[in-house]
């Protein structure tokens, strides 16, 4: 049955103008990007299967374009909207960072780093620089490497806090696994990244860890700092 044959109080664009996004389950928000569904399927059945394939909404999002286009009714355009609504949602959320949100709390980053690194395939580091009131002055993608392992230089970290004439920094980076769990070898770079930095005078207010299936972990939260 196609969504305009549902009672209009069931169907997910009225309920989420009638009760707020927040009411509709994931496969309704999605229905509602997708807008049509496939030969006997409606968008929401669509939606459904997008999530039962892939897993998760997260995983979806870093879904490949060779990936996402051989799902049948998706393709290259609906792959390029679904992009484009992403990278605004990374935006605003920067804007947001850069415009005083305050990066002294642990909760104040982890949608923005889920946004950027739940879901890869592969591992990235990441490292947020802050001027001396905790705002955002640039997001950098430091090192990419494997799925188990990536090769960080503690010099190239300090010459970018240099570059960014930066006050303090928020260090991140994924565990494609799906599990945020530090490994020994984690909190070892994070000793280790703490003390070079502290030389030229930049401060690690937090190392989070990013998984799909889990929270992102605040080293901070956790009483690893």
């Amino acid at each position: 049955m196609a969504i305009t044959d549902w009672p209009e109080d069931e169907r997910p664009r009225e309920r989420l103008l009638a009760q707020g996004a927040a009411s509709l389950s994931d496969a309704e928000l999605l229905a509602i990007f997708l807008r049509v569904g496939s030969k006997g399927r409606s968008a929401v059945d669509l939606a459904r299967e997008l999530i039962t394939h892939f897993g998760s909404l997260t995983r979806l999002f870093a879904a490949s374009r060779l990936d996402f286009s051989a799902i049948p009714g998706m393709g290259p355009a609906k792959y390029a909207q679904l992009q484009a609504v992403l990278e605004m949602a990374r935006r605003a959320l920067g804007e947001e960072l850069k415009q005083g949100v305050t990066f002294g709390s642990p909760g104040g980053v982890r949608d923005y780093l889920r946004l950027h690194l739940a879901g890869l395939q592969h591992e990235v580091f990441m490292a947020l620089w802050l001027d001396a009131q905790n705002r955002l002055i640039a997001a950098d993608e430091l090192f990419r490497g494997t799925l188990t392992q990536t090769s960080v230089y503690p010099r190239e970290v300090v010459k970018q806090a240099l570059r960014h004439n930066a006050a303090a920094v928020v260090l991140a980076h994924n565990h494609p696994s799906g599990v945020a769990e530090p490994s020994r070898a984690d909190e070892l770079l994070t000793a280790e990244l703490k003390q070079v930095l502290a030389l030229v005078e930049v401060r690690v207010l937090d190392h989070f860890i990013v998984a799909a299936q889990t929270p992102p972990l605040s080293f901070a939260e956790r009483g690893l700092l």
